[in-house]
């Protein structure tokens, strides 16, 4: 039924619905109406989305903070129940054990119950996804309650999996962005874009990493190191203005919230200002550097490898895939085993929380010194004003503890990134890595206990600065990353150490990149994602490789001039997702690409039409309507392997054909172009 329209008395302006007419206050309805309208155009527009990031940013610092607000709590339940349950040990082994058995079977089974996408770090798929590989509800919305759910749990556990979150919180940013894009895309009624929206998961990448470590410079870095082989400088402004507003954001919370009095660093030093180290100092931090590129290569080997044996023990990967809960159940009851304070968790000081540890890892005294002369007794608690006395036992000393916690933890983080749950892998890595500069500098300081001398002025060993130097170089060479030298400065809130914490990440990541993929990559790699691999045999036989050597000359070409008939034969014989359309059979010159589910509409459309001896074919189906992709972008046998290899990561190609003076002679895709790269690390054997 039309809708009856009529005008205002006395006036001759536009014809105005009946219902606006009757109704109260019209001109000030249509003056809300309007400028709403205004409002969603200025907000919507195509090239501004500036409010978007700030709500992104925003956003996830209320989530991260509200996660920590919610994890301190139940830490600090736990906590108070081991230490109010009594003196016997099989309630209190009961009370440190069960808490976090159950905390981490939930968070499995639940998140797991939702969706299957939710476990993990998260950075691995969305490597390949800014790749252009499309994986279905990987960041579809449900995963999200998902994810959070999980974390807290995972994270309410404590130190006895010592877990982080940086990771998921990683994936949780992207995937409100590409919601936030959605609704976006609603709003203006525009169709999906996907360069507009890739521009928003980069963003939101740094925004996970700054809402974690109120580090925006460091986010911005991480996001272009992990996840990005080819970054676009538009999008830089774009993620340092969304990393700012949720880093921002996260550090003004607590404020509000009377824990802080003001905006601080996360992690608080008191390293020495005026000469925070000597220059003899920097050989040390080099080879410090060295020893974590060369512990990080051991550990990316053996975690890859257990991973590996993990997926192929027929008797671990049912149990993964039967009863996840009861694997996660079964590895946290281990871990928590051994981090049980009475018994070997003394000597982890596992008592710590993992923000506790750094803090007490970044202590500038030396503990070497002081325990050498007398010997400090065991709190029953944790003293917040002295930390390292948890590290510290009578028979074992400080080295024997620092050592002892390297090797116990190498294979129980081993372990625990196994367990099918929401979890983070770069926290423990970085603590890893500082543990490791500890022990070099309480060696140096009991070496050098009077410091250094140079110039003939002596100046001490800070070993929190080593801590601080092991903690970035450590971390960058697992992930393959320079950033974290950043990381380092803006947690700790000082510089002082810039030039031996680069040089430092700067020798790890160059032994570690030369010898092993990256924690992301070689996770990749164990679970078979669709990722293309850096070329990394830079040698110049690599560069004689073209792509006449590696193509595949097994291509079915469709030409204008085809019968229908052998066009249905065609299409219903093969499952290719696009037909390359020739010219005519005879020419063989590649004029565009055919969709084969378009095509076999288009045929579905035409058949009835088909009139009984006349000969249609194929350019009939497309003057009927069938769309036709134009080929702009092709390769020719002559292109060398470097060149195609940065076609298909500048443009996110899954495919390519290859022509010869405009012959369809083969195509190149993700596979030919991953055995040519095999074979330039591995060549194969001669037959």
């Amino acid at each position: 039924m039309e809708e009856l329209v009529g005008l205002r008395e006395g006036s001759s302006g536009n014809p105005v619905t009946l219902r606006e007419l009757w109704s109260p206050c019209p001109r000030i309805r249509r003056g809300i109406r309007d400028g709403l309208e205004w409002l969603k155009q200025k907000l919507f527009h195509v090239s501004e989305d500036w409010h978007l990031l700030m709500t992104l940013g925003v956003l996830m610092a209320l989530i991260s903070y509200a996660m920590d607000f919610a994890i301190g709590r139940v830490v600090r339940a736990h906590q108070w129940l081991y230490r109010e349950i009594g003196d016997s040990h099989l309630l209190r082994y009961l009370s440190w054990t069960v808490y976090p058995v159950a905390l981490t079977s939930f968070s499995s089974g639940f998140s797991q119950s939702i969706t299957p996408f939710s476990g993990g770090s998260g950075i691995p798929e969305l490597k390949t996804i800014l790749t252009g590989v499309v994986l279905e509800d990987y960041l579809d919305i449900k995963n999200f309650g998902a994810k959070v759910v999980g974390l807290t749990c995972t994270l309410a556990s404590g130190s006895t999996l010592f877990l982080g979150k940086v990771g998921p919180f990683v994936h949780l940013s992207v995937m409100i962005a590409a919601y936030l894009s959605r609704v976006r895309n609603k709003a203006i009624r525009e169709s999906e874009n996907n360069s507009k929206q890739k521009e928003m998961l980069v963003a939101a990448a740094a925004v996970g990493v700054a809402t974690v470590f109120a580090a925006p410079f460091s986010g911005v870095l991480f996001s272009i190191e992990v996840l990005s082989s080819h970054y676009s400088v538009w999008d830089y402004w774009r993620c340092f203005f969304a990393a700012t507003c949720g880093a921002f954001m996260f550090r003004l919370l607590p404020v509000f919230n009377s824990e802080q009095d003001t905006i601080t660093s996360l992690f608080k030093t008191s390293f020495r200002v005026d000469v925070p180290f000597d220059l003899p100092e920097i050989f040390f931090f080099v080879v410090l550097g060295a020893i974590c590129g060369i512990v990080s290569c051991v550990y990316l080997f053996c975690q890859r490898t257990f991973l590996g044996f993990i997926r192929t023990n027929w008797f671990l990967s049912k149990l993964l895939a039967t009863s996840k809960p009861m694997y996660s159940t079964l590895a946290t009851l281990i871990l928590a085993s051994i981090t049980y304070p009475p018994g070997v968790g003394r000597f982890l000081a596992s008592r710590l929380s993992m923000k506790e540890h750094l803090d007490s890892l970044f202590d500038n005294n030396s503990w070497a010194l002081i325990t050498r002369n007398s010997s400090p007794p065991w709190p029953p608690e944790p003293d917040s004003q002295n930390l390292w006395f948890e590290w510290y036992h009578p028979r074992f000393t400080i080295f024997g503890t620092l050592a002892f916690f390297l090797v116990m933890k190498f294979w129980m983080l081993i372990l625990a990134t196994t367990i099918p749950m929401p979890a983070g892998y770069f926290m423990p890595i970085f603590i890893l890595g500082a543990a490791i500069g500890r022990l070099l500098g309480e060696a140096l300081s009991l070496a050098f206990p009077e410091g250094i001398t140079a110039g003939g002025v002596t100046y001490p060993i800070i070993p929190g600065g080593y801590a601080l130097a092991g903690a970035a170089a450590f971390s960058g060479a697992v992930t393959h990353t320079i950033s974290t030298a950043i990381l380092a400065f803006e947690l700790t809130g000082q510089i002082l150490h810039a030039l031996p914490v680069l040089m430092a990440v700067l020798a790890a990541n160059a032994i570690a990149q030369s010898c092993q993929a990256s924690l992301y990559d070689g996770t990749i790699i164990v679970k078979k994602l669709p990722y293309l691999p850096w070329i990394r045999g830079r040698n110049i036989s690599s560069h004689g490789v073209i792509v006449e050597h590696f193509m595949n000359c097994t291509i079915t070409t469709l030409a204008k001039d085809t019968p229908l008939e052998e066009v249905v034969k065609v299409v219903t014989s093969t499952d290719v997702a696009e037909y390359p359309l020739v010219e005519s059979t005879e020419s063989q010159i590649l004029v565009g690409v055919v969709r084969r589910a378009q095509l076999m509409q288009a045929l579905q459309t035409e058949s009835p039409s088909w009139a009984p001896g006349h000969q249609q074919c194929l350019q009939d189906v497309l003057a009927g309507g069938c769309p036709m992709e134009p080929m702009t972008l092709q390769l020719s046998p002559e292109t060398s392997l470097h060149q195609a290899h940065k076609f298909f990561e500048l443009m996110n190609l899954q495919s390519l054909f290859v022509t010869s003076r405009g012959r369809a002679v083969g195509f190149v895709s993700w596979v030919e172009l991953k055995k040519a790269i095999s074979n330039l690390t591995n060549p194969p054997a001669p037959k």
